[in-house]
């Protein structure tokens, strides 16, 4: 299956045909909608119209799930579309994400135990026996310069057969990813930090995009 998502993801549409159904479930030849993985929550997104009720990652396919009656069977043509301004925030966030865990983790070497992207905000979670807010200062300093700079966002695969991708920034780093990314750091723009205590020796960072905060 080609992952579009990777090559082009800004592409919003997608005329492709279906490879295989079993009951609501079907897979097509190739695919703009993003499934659930390394935190980042799936595109909201239609088949033919009809909305994709959720998708699962088997191997290196992703099955689409759709409502009763939907009526496809293996070589028919659909089209696949998606929920851009969702897609872009998640694809802002992510990356923003990704900034701010490489910079933490550079700095002092805080073990991430979890993150989660959704279309709002993204988090990560760290081992941590302080309050991480007195560290904003100094990440916002680092990140607010990469943004700045509006560096190329380079994507591709280290590893085909398994689909493994990353990211990199020339002179900054490289990164094991599998999500969607914007071209560059300057697109990803700038953010606000949250702190949050989720347990003992639990610290959280909570992102939001700057230009989506309500007054």
């Amino acid at each position: 299956m080609r992952k579009v998502f990777w090559d082009n993801p800004y592409q919003t549409s997608l005329i492709t045909k279906v490879t295989s159904v079993l009951d609501n479930r079907i897979v097509p030849e190739e695919t703009i909608v993003f499934s659930f993985s390394g935190g980042q929550e799936s595109d909201r997104a239609f088949i033919n119209g009809m909305p994709v009720i959720d998708s699962e990652i088997e191997k290196n396919l992703i099955y689409y799930t759709l409502q009763e009656g939907h009526g496809l069977k293996s070589g028919d043509t659909i089209t696949m579309e998606i929920d851009w301004p969702r897609r872009y925030k998640l694809m802002r966030l992510h990356f923003a994400a990704e900034l701010v865990l490489e910079i933490v983790t550079r700095k002092w070497g805080f073990e991430k135990i979890g993150a989660h992207i959704a279309e709002e905000k993204s988090r990560i979670d760290f081992v941590l026996d302080k309050n991480i807010a007195s560290l904003f200062d100094e990440i916002l300093a680092e990140y607010n310069a990469i943004i700045e700079k509006d560096a190329a966002i380079k994507t591709d695969f280290s590893d085909v057969l398994s689909q493994k991708r990353f990211w990199e920034i020339d002179g900054f780093s490289k990164v094991p990813c599998g999500g969607t990314h914007v071209k560059s750091t300057g697109e990803v723009g700038y953010v606000t930090l949250k702190r949050k205590n989720i347990g003992k020796s639990k610290e959280r960072i909570e992102i939001s995009l700057a230009d989506e905060k309500k007054p």
